[in-house]
């Protein structure tokens, strides 16, 4: 998968230097802003890194966040399951890797605010909201942020996942109590840092716009995304032989988590959307005229097939209680979530930063490849490092036996 995205990646940067990619304009409000600068193939590269690198290190992290849920509601039934989430943290630690780097090389071609002469009152091209911003907004700060949150993400799923595997070895409650603290504590960092994060990776794109609802909306399409990355491997491992002992109760549970929450991401979409169309604010509006009407309505497709996919789909194929308990139903629902909220990433990143010159081509199947690849070699050593089934734990039974 990562050779065959390498090959498409190198493949697109050829077209697109041979075609002169950076003849197009960018026509995003941000990048007017920028005097119409031109999008060059490098800079197109630099967006779609760090694009799929959100939403993959956001996939990772929703793994131990679904655990420590599991810990502080005294969860029985998702024991024999929960070895999945734990490894889907192993990706963290290459994801802030790449994020340093993608940011300290490309951050001019991903965040319009970074450049100086916004902050010069003398320049022509002088912003007084980015300005105003930037006691926030800067480059310093941005990588304490950073570092802060992939230094405190990685502590934690580290922290929990060896409580876990000496629950293992030593058996007894200690380590299960344990986990129950450091889950609690974890969650308040979730809770702060998952909308920061968002602010500071996705909403600062489109500086002069923002939104008191989007650290949710982010959350809500990280959160469903890792459901169903948690379902889907559910499915493949068990009809590959392991998790025998999990059953269609467990999928019904899985199922009816994945429903429940494209319903709330749904509901954050369509109250995000609706107090921006009811007032009317031009500096607000312009978020949605730029992905449904403006740029000569070249998101439109994907701003209604976003909806089609992440709510209309799993909405009416998890409807039944069948649905939920059938592998073949979940795993087209998961898979069909997976790339609609890769879409939905792309619809939230693309408009402020690439304008009309984005495109889904030979870069971005590429670069999404790579890093499918990459994640799921840092997933699978995770869940070979472990028993796929938790010995020890308090609960083993109860899931063992779980029924709904």
């Amino acid at each position: 998968m990562i050779a065959v995205g390498v090959v498409l990646l190198i493949a697109g940067i050829i077209f697109a230097a041979a075609g002169g990619g950076g003849e197009h304009q960018a026509e995003g409000h941000e990048a007017a802003a920028a005097g119409h600068e031109a999008v060059s193939w490098t800079k197109r590269l630099f967006v779609n890194l760090w694009m799929n690198n959100v939403y993959f290190s956001g996939i990772a992290l929703i793994g131990t966040f679904f655990v420590a849920i599991q810990y502080v509601s005294y969860a029985g039934w998702s024991v024999l399951i929960k070895r999945i989430p734990e490894a889907m943290s192993y990706y963290l630690p290459i994801g802030g890797v790449i994020m340093l780097l993608v940011y300290l090389f490309g951050s001019h071609d991903i965040f319009h605010w970074t450049h100086d002469y916004l902050y010069d009152v003398n320049s022509p091209e002088y912003d007084p909201i980015i300005a105003g911003k930037s006691g926030y907004l800067n480059t310093a700060f941005f990588l304490i942020r950073m570092a802060l949150y992939f230094g405190l993400w990685i502590m934690f799923s580290m922290w929990l996942r060896k409580e876990s595997i000496n629950e293992d070895m030593n058996g007894g409650t200690a380590n299960y109590h344990k986990s129950i603290r450091i889950s609690a504590m974890f969650l308040v960092v979730f809770g702060i840092t998952s909308s920061t994060s968002a602010w500071d990776w996705v909403l600062s794109i489109d500086t002069h716009w923002f939104s008191t609802m989007f650290g949710w909306y982010v959350f809500a399409s990280w959160w469903v995304s890792g459901l169903a990355a948690i379902t889907l491997t559910v499915i493949i491992l068990k009809q590959n032989g392991y998790l025998k002992m999990v059953n269609s109760n467990h999928l019904h549970d899985l199922g009816k988590f994945v429903f429940a929450f494209s319903i709330f991401w749904t509901y954050i979409w369509f109250s995000q959307f609706l107090l921006y169309w009811y007032a009317n604010i031009p500096e607000e509006a312009i978020y949605f005229i730029e992905r449904l009407g403006g740029n000569a309505g070249h998101y439109k497709w994907i701003f209604f097939t976003n909806l089609l996919i992440n709510f209309a789909f799993p909405f009416l194929v998890l409807m039944t209680r069948d649905a939920k308990r059938q592998m073949i139903m979940l795993k087209l629902v998961t898979i069909a979530i997976l790339v609609g909220h890769w879409l939905d990433f792309y619809l939230m990143m693309m408009p402020g930063t690439l304008g009309t010159s984005a495109g889904i081509g030979f870069i971005e199947i590429g670069t999404a490849l790579m890093f499918l690849g990459i994640f799921l070699l840092a997933f699978t050593k995770g869940l070979t490092k472990a028993s796929l089934v938790p010995i020890n734990h308090p609960f083993v039974e109860e899931s063992v036996h779980h029924h709904v």
